[in-house]
Parts: structure tokens; C-alpha cells; sequence
């Protein structure tokens, strides 16, 4: 393995459980600043995209901007629908272990649009990870997350459990509905891959740039919510001699380390095998989990780790993990030396 790709590893684990980090303290804080937070990210890559990739506007795009369309539409409201289902109870944990359950996505649109047949252990998997993330699903919507419910205190505690429930349920459908979107994007992307050839960072530069007009939708949320980060509490930064709102620094945070996560995945897939970017990817997932729940107290009982089991086994099932392991040389040495 290249220092490039160790390197790529490296910024994976340290990116995106950065990002974990700084989204879990924005959320806290303001449930209802997904728009703003998918906006500014939006912002940040499409201005690094438009500098190093388009080269200020000299470099033309090898796929047409037509047929980046739909593939915007679909990316933008993923994108926008994911952060937005936090406002509805959803807590971060549950998202994460929900956001893993694409593979189950990914398959249902696979036997339904391209009509794809599968092998007992995928459907196997497939069965480890749903049971899994029904199980987080429905312990997530109990009493212990009640808690996030904003005006709880100032009602009955039947009536807000209702409340809550309701509004848990609402985020659940909004959280199924970009699962299965961003699987039919996955198939239309392989669509372009096959008839452009691979262009990511074209595609990642594209994607967020054709989508920026779709935040006037959420203007008056975006412009509440920068509001609310404003008034934050102020950080002093003793050798700037200035104060920054707390809300801010966290933003900043967020935008930096999610390209930090998304561009060292893109090295990966470029420097290294499938099975190495698939442990790298499952594995961080993992440990992005394990953090948010001992840093940040987020409640998880016996039964969530038997169902975060379930979902990151059946993962590791999905993608042949175990076989293609057995088949590493290092191993075929070893066996050869056993006998």
C-alpha cells in the first residue's frame, strides 16, 4: 500500500469522525439547522471545485451538463432530506446505523429496475442488516430519546410522548425515502461511468455546483438558522483578538472535515482494492458510532449493540469480506505452510 493511500486512510478516520463530532454538537444545539448546514457544505465544495477542478471556467466537462440533471436532483434532495430528518427526533446515532442500510436499498432497486438476482448470502445479509436497523429503529423511538422532544417539559407526559412519536415517525419516512433514492442514483451514476467513463471529481465539483439554486426553496431557514449560530455564545481567540460564535466554529468544522471525508474517499477508490476501501469505510462507521455514543451519552442499551451488530456484520457479509480474506495471500502462505 502507497503513503498516498495511507495517508487517504488516514484523513478517512480523521475526517469524517471529525465531522460526526461537529454535526452531533450543531444538532444539539439547533436541530433545525440541517439546511443551513447541507448549504454551507454545498458552497464549500462547489467554490474548491470551481478553483482546482474547472480551473476558474477553462476546463469543460467531459459529461454533458444535461444529463447531470437528474443525477443533481436526486444527489440534492438526498443531501437536503438526510440532514433535515434530524428536526424530527431523529437521534445521530440512529442515523448513522440507519445511512448503513443503503446495501438493503441497493438491492431492492437492483431486483426491481434491473432486475438482478442474488446469491443466499446476500439475501442472508441483506435480512442481518434490516432486522438490525428495525431493532435500533424501534428502541430509538422509546421514552430515553424523549428527551429530544424541544417543549416536552411544558406538556402532559402522555401528550408529548405522542408528539414526539409522531413527528420520530415522520423523520424515519423522510430517512427510507433518501435511502432509496440515493440507491437509484447509484444505478444512474453507473448509467454516466458507463457511457462518460469515471470523472469524480468532475461529478462531485458538478453535482453541488447545478445544485445551489435548489436552497432557495430553504432560504428563510437557512437565514433563521445562520441567525441562531450569530447569536451563539462568543468564542474568544486571545491571538486574533476577536470573539467568534460558538455555532459558527462548528459549522466551519463540519464543512472542512465532510470534504476531508468525501475527497479521501475519492483517493481510495482510485489506490486502493475494493475489499481495503470497504473495511476502511465499514470500520469508521463503526468507531464514528462507538464515539458518539460514550462521548456524547447517547442512550444504547444491550439490544442497540445486537442490532449495531447485526448491521455492520451483515455489511461485511454483503460485500464477500470474510471469503476475500480467506483468499488474501498472506493467508494462502500461511495455509500452505500449515500443511
Amino acid at each position: 500500500m502507497n503513503s498516498k493511500a495511507v495517508f487517504a486512510i488516514g484523513m478517512v478516520y480523521v475526517g469524517c469522525g471529525l465531522n460526526n463530532v461537529f454535526l452531533e454538537y450543531l444538532i444539539k444545539e439547533d436541530p433545525g439547522s440541517g439546511h443551513l448546514i447541507t448549504f454551507l457544505q454545498f458552497i464549500f465544495i462547489a467554490l474548491h471545485g470551481f478553483i482546482f477542478t474547472a480551473k476558474f471556467g477553462t476546463v469543460k466537462p467531459k459529461i454533458r451538463l444535461y444529463d447531470y440533471l437528474t443525477l443533481v436532483f436526486m444527489f440534492f434532495v438526498t443531501n437536503v432530506v438526510n440532514n433535515w430528518a434530524f428536526n424530527f427526533n431523529i437521534p445521530v446515532p440512529l442515523h448513522m446505523i440507519f445511512r448503513a442500510g443503503s446495501l438493503i436499498a441497493n438491492m431492492i432497486m437492483g431486483i426491481w429496475i434491473l432486475k438482478k438476482s442474488y446469491t443466499f448470502s446476500k439475501y442472508l445479509s441483506v435480512a442481518m442488516i434490516t432486522i438490525g436497523i428495525i431493532i435500533c429503529t424501534v428502541l430509538s423511538s422509546g421514552k430515553e430519546s424523549l428527551k429530544a422532544c424541544t417543549d416536552c417539559n411544558e406538556k402532559p407526559i402522555a401528550a408529548a410522548d405522542e408528539e414526539h412519536f409522531f413527528w420520530w415517525l415522520i423523520g424515519v419516512v423522510l430517512l427510507t425515502g433518501a435511502l432509496l433514492l440515493s440507491a437509484r442514483m447509484g444505478i444512474y451514476q453507473e448509467y454516466l461511468t458507463g457511457r462518460y467513463g469515471k470523472h469524480p471529481e468532475e461529478a462531485l465539483y458538478y453535482t453541488h455546483l447545478l445544485s445551489l439554486p435548489g436552497f432557495l426553496i430553504y432560504y428563510s431557514s437557512i437565514i433563521e438558522h445562520a441567525e441562531i449560530a450569530t447569536q451563539s455564545e462568543p468564542f474568544n481567540i486571545p491571538i486574533l483578538s476577536i470573539s467568534v460564535p460558538w455555532l459558527w466554529l462548528y459549522l466551519v468544522g463540519n464543512v472542512i472535515t465532510q470534504y476531508m471525508c468525501i475527497s479521501s474517499v475519492y483517493v481510495l477508490t482510485t489506490e486502493c482494492s475494493s475489499l481495503t476501501l470497504t473495511l476502511v469505510i465499514t470500520l469508521r462507521k463503526f468507531f464514528s458510532l462507538l464515539f458518539s455514543i460514550i462521548y456524547f451519552q447517547n442512550p444504547f442499551t444491550w439490544a442497540h449493540w445486537f442490532g449495531t451488530i447485526l448491521v455492520f456484520s451483515g455489511t461485511l457479509i454483503f460485500t464477500d469480506v470474510p471469503n476475500r480474506i480467506k483468499n488474501l495471500e498472506f493467508f494462502q502462505r500461511f495455509k500452505v505452510k500449515q500443511e
